[in-house]
């Protein structure tokens, strides 16, 4: 007798982990995570089976070798259920929706959908129509080199202001020396050799240039959702990050995030995904407008957010819900996470270290003790000795990151 599913997640990185902890949290299920290569974070797990495809991030080949997969996990699972751990692999699935949801259960949108919101700018214009608040925000193409001492000099906004791609997947895969992952421009000659250097590189896609929202890490809100295939919301959990990865490449990362609810952020959202038409997970990172009083956003990730276990430590497992909508075809209402919880992706002395707001210290220090806390990758039921040294290394390397790269935001 075939078993009823199985959760097919495409990477090898925490995200992964954190997925695959997830469905094994909800349902004593051990995922298949597949992956160009091993990483610590998944290899010699005990809640996973880990498969090696070298070439699957060939765009090619990656349909063929899912689809071969697929045969072979068909004779002992009804329904293969694919969740990615990165962009790369969503891109590559909606590219490919048609021909893989010939064998698995696909909770991802289309491809035109995708194509509209991977594009920051194709995300704003998107925003504007739904009602949603973004930074102020102008555009620059590779054509515009020419005329750029005018462009910069007529820019609606001052400085202090916000560099970044408008394609981050095609940005990811440039290189060049000083690279980012978004730039705080303090002058018109450093936003102009920024500009010049980005469009020297492989990089040729737009450039996104934004009003800075002043505040620090604590201003920022990253909200996560589970939409069913009637793109209707089950589930909405609003995190407030204490601290954000302040290595330059990963800045927007978060190491800590405690529980926050808002309800017009809550009907905000809800209101733009149903009106999209969005399904499967997202992820929203947001920042508060005191000039405004608003929260602005920045992007909408087409997957469960990096730090996303935030969301099923808290209580509201986010396999459950998907699994639920998309496996078993079950309806409810709108969940709305509530429950006093703290993520943590760094050691909590660097926690009480880092952060400053007295108010967030008391109460991280308060869930601390009261036991109200989860990680992503430290899991009682896949515990090793070599898998526990692994886990601790990765997180004390971030006292070495923060006191290279911490710098303190006003």
């Amino acid at each position: 007798m075939r078993k009823e599913f199985l959760p097919v997640i495409l990477g090898t990185d925490s995200n992964a982990y954190g997925m695959a902890k997830a469905f094994h949290l909800a349902y004593g299920i051990k995922s298949l995570v597949v992956g160009q290569g091993e990483l610590f974070t998944t290899k010699g797990s005990k809640i996973l089976d880990l498969k090696i495809i070298p070439d699957l991030g060939d765009d090619r080949v990656f349909a063929e070798r899912l689809m071969t997969l697929s045969q072979s996990l068909s004779t002992e699972y009804e329904k293969l259920i694919l969740v990615a751990s990165s962009d790369g692999y969503v891109e590559k699935i909606i590219n490919n929706k048609a021909l893989l949801s010939e064998a698995y259960v696909v909770p991802f949108i289309d491809a035109d959908l995708m194509k509209t919101l991977n594009s920051k700018k194709g995300f704003y214009e998107t925003c504007n129509q739904h009602g949603l608040s973004y930074p102020d925000t102008r555009v620059v193409t590779p054509t515009d080199l020419e005329g750029l001492d005018s462009i910069v000099s007529d820019l609606p906004f001052s400085y202090p202001m916000v560099l970044k791609p408008s394609d981050s997947m095609r940005y990811f895969e440039a290189n060049f020396e000083g690279k980012k992952k978004a730039y705080i421009i303090a002058d018109a000659e450093a936003l102009k050799k920024t500009i010049r250097a980005i469009f020297k590189s492989t990089y040729d896609q737009p450039l996104i240039l934004q009003e800075y929202i002043a505040g620090d890490d604590t201003a920022m809100r990253v909200l996560n959702c589970v939409s069913g295939p009637d793109g209707m919301v089950r589930l909405m959990v609003l995190g407030q990050p204490l601290l954000e990865d302040p290595t330059p490449t990963l800045i927007g990362n978060y190491t800590a995030i405690i529980d926050a609810y808002d309800d017009a952020i809550f009907e905000e959202y809800k209101r733009f995904l149903e009106g999209i038409g969005y399904v499967g997970f997202s992820n929203f990172d947001m920042k508060y407008d005191a000039k405004t009083g608003k929260y602005k956003v920045f992007e909408i990730n087409l997957r469960q957010g990096r730090s996303s276990f935030f969301v099923t430590g808290s209580g509201f497992n986010m396999a459950a819900y998907l699994v639920e909508a998309f496996i078993y075809g079950e309806h409810i209402e709108t969940v709305y996470g509530t429950a006093p919880h703290l993520w943590l992706g760094i050691p909590t002395d660097m926690l009480m270290k880092y952060l400053e707001h007295p108010g967030l210290k008391k109460r991280a220090a308060k869930l601390i003790n009261d036991g109200h806390t989860s990680t992503t990758l430290y899991y009682k039921k896949d515990h090793s000795l070599i898998r526990t040294i692994k886990v601790f290394r990765y997180y004390q390397r971030y006292v070495g990151t923060f006191k290279r790269y911490f710098v303190k935001k006003n």
